[in-house]
């Protein structure tokens, strides 16, 4: 492992008030830029790309790509976005909101694959992504200068295998990882390679130093749920969704946790009675701008599941068939997206505001609202 030294002047300029409590309007949407998500895609014909959609969820922009986009990176003042390959791709996409940056591509070097996610330093200088050592199957966050046309500054360990989504905490210090456990190889395309052996857990990791903060592993009989993907409630509890990659018939009810770098992990109680069952799999987490409720996306059994993070209670559980994408919308309401191309807007408590489709559109596994 390889680390890297930033000036953290640089790290605190960018110190965050929760997401959605941000009273002013960047230069790039003063300019009439009315981008309200963003989203990777697969069209019929087979191609793939990138939408920039309104609020309404109409198509206002696309960014093609050469293969299967995954989730989106955000860099809401500046409007700058990054984009990653699917597991186990080499490759990015860097471009503009405001169409004054032009597309760049990037990769993660030799040796190296994405995962998938990544995330953008505060000041929006630094630009962190999911990694594998694919020698050692050891996991990375690979580090970008953005200025530099990304080029690669260094690598901090992920204290385990298999990262997934990595999430910059409000602390704009502390990077949240979701060691899925599972080692992968570009040769071997997404097959797991040591589902008996894998070792799930949620690591803290200081974005400056490199040094390990906290690690909270799966253990007994859930060392197989793998975790994925994570979010951040107004408490600064970080919640993540897991995957079972153990036998179908021992998967468990309760899926979705949380933790922090100072509390265990702890998973919700079994959904709601006469909830459905979620088939041992969450595809996507977000949280509602007033940072209360987290969503979660169940896309191989259809639902989202909404969880107040004031209770750990779920209080809804809404049918949509393959949603994955999720991201909120208004103040405690969210946006969800199918592999069928529907959009559809609900509140918490999975009452449905309004639903739109788009033709010729399957959704990939993550929405980002700007």
């Amino acid at each position: 492992m390889s680390s890297m030294v930033t000036d953290r002047r640089s790290m605190m300029l960018g110190t965050l008030a929760f997401v959605g409590a941000a009273a002013f309007r960047p230069a790039w949407a003063l300019a009439g830029n009315d981008v309200t998500y963003v989203t990777a895609v697969r069209r019929s014909n087979g191609s793939f790309g990138i939408l920039l959609l309104g609020g309404d969820g109409a198509i206002l922009r696309e960014v093609p790509l050469s293969a299967r986009g995954h989730d989106i990176a955000i860099h809401h003042a500046s409007g700058r976005v990054a984009v990653f390959a699917r597991r186990p791709g080499a490759f990015a996409i860097s471009f503009g909101l405001d169409k004054k940056i032009p597309p760049h591509v990037f990769t993660p070097g030799e040796g190296r694959h994405y995962f998938g996610h990544g995330a953008f330093s505060h000041d929006g200088r630094l630009l962190y992504a999911s990694e594998n050592d694919i020698a050692t199957g050891m996991g990375v966050i690979g580090i970008y200068d953005v200025e530099r046309r990304f080029k690669k500054l260094g690598e901090h360990s992920t204290f385990g295998m298999g990262p997934h989504e990595i999430m910059l905490l409000a602390d704009g210090k502390t990077i949240a990882v979701g060691n899925g456990g599972l080692d992968t190889t570009p040769d071997g395309g997404r097959e797991n390679l040591n589902v008996d052996s894998m070792q799930p857990s949620l690591t803290f990791v200081d974005a400056e130093s490199g040094k390990l903060v906290a690690k909270h592993e799966m253990t007994g009989d859930l060392k197989s749920l793998s975790i994925r993907h994570v979010t951040q409630d107004v408490k600064g509890v970080v919640w993540f969704g897991g995957q079972w990659e153990g036998n179908p018939s021992e998967t468990p009810p309760q899926i979705v946790g949380s933790a922090g770098s100072d509390r265990p992990l702890k998973l919700i109680e079994a959904q709601v009675k006469g909830g459905h069952d979620l088939k041992g799999y969450i595809g996507s987490m977000a949280v509602s701008n007033d940072g209360r409720f987290i969503a979660a996306s169940a896309p191989k059994a259809g639902h989202v599941l909404y969880v107040d993070t004031a209770t750990a209670m779920v209080v809804g559980q809404s049918d949509l068939k393959d949603v994955c994408g999720i991201a909120p919308e208004g103040r405690q309401d969210f946006a969800a997206s199918s592999g069928f191309g529907v959009m559809r807007y609900e509140t918490a408590q999975a009452s449905t505001i309004s639903e739109r489709e788009l033709q010729d559109i399957a959704f990939d596994n993550h929405l980002r609202r700007i």
